[in-house]
């Protein structure tokens, strides 16, 4: 099964793991969540910083 991916550089939509612009494409589907997130505070500390 194929996902919809988004291009690193042009930021356009793509169905193939490198774009035609030759930059890798990424999922933008967000990671699983899980209660006992070993990085959560860590998370949390960089965005508040940010």
């Amino acid at each position: 099964m194929k996902h919809i991916l988004k291009c690193t550089v042009c930021e356009n939509w793509t169905m193939q793991e490198l774009h035609s612009c030759g930059a890798k494409a990424l999922s933008t589907k967000p990671l699983k969540f899980t209660p006992d997130d070993k990085y959560a505070d860590y998370r949390r500390r960089a965005k508040e910083a940010a």
